[in-house]
């Protein structure tokens, strides 16, 4: 589990506890039933990473899109709602060569414009003779984006990178060595479902 979580649920439970010692349970039921849901969505399950030149998820949640984006290369959105697991993972193994926060707004994160309007974090992998690029982008209800990693780390596959708080989306851009191998509308998970594999 993420700790956030832990500190969310004391919070929220210790709110809870005042509210009912001040009005009686039923006022404290609310906050108790919020801190019971910041455990479940800050889980943070083991996965069992694939073998071979593969890209991995970075996101648990729904193939939102999977389209062309300039000459040979793919982008392929996955969107996360408030029931998915939050936690992000390096799509490939590799070093980080740039880590770049950019302001915007917060659009709701399943449309298109999103994408490229909503605030989000650049991050860049080159492995293996690959430059695999990824952005944690932030939705309308998620406000707080989270990265572990900055320029210089070495990650592997499927390595914890970070968190996006409730609900948004991540967006992955694929070269042309590369073959998608997932479709809109499939559920992912992060680390563990193959999205592409060298040609």
């Amino acid at each position: 589990m993420v700790i956030d979580g832990v500190y969310y649920a004391l919070a929220l439970g210790a709110g809870g506890w005042l509210a009912a010692w001040l009005a009686g349970p039923a006022y404290g039921l609310p906050l108790w039933v919020l801190g019971a849901f910041c455990l479940y969505f800050f889980r943070d399950p083991e996965r069992e990473i694939p073998e071979g030149d593969v890209v991995v998820s970075p996101a648990d949640g729904r193939v939102l899109a999977v389209r062309p984006d300039g000459p040979g290369r793919a982008r392929i959105s996955v969107f996360m709602n408030v029931f998915d697991v939050h936690v992000n993972r390096a799509p490939i193994g590799g070093r980080i060569t740039e880590v770049s926060y950019q302001k915007g707004r917060f659009l709701v994160a399943s449309r298109e414009q999103a994408s490229t309007q909503n605030e989000q974090n650049l991050v860049v992998v080159e492995g293996g003779g690959s430059r695999v690029e990824f952005r944690q982008i932030a939705g309308l209800i998620a406000r707080r984006i989270v990265c572990y990693k900055k320029a210089g780390d070495e990650v592997a596959r499927g390595e914890r990178v970070g968190l996006i708080k409730f609900g948004s989306r991540v967006d992955l851009w694929l070269g042309p060595e590369w073959s998608v191998e997932v479709k809109e509308g499939d559920r992912v998970k992060a680390g563990s479902s193959v999205l592409a594999r060298k040609r």
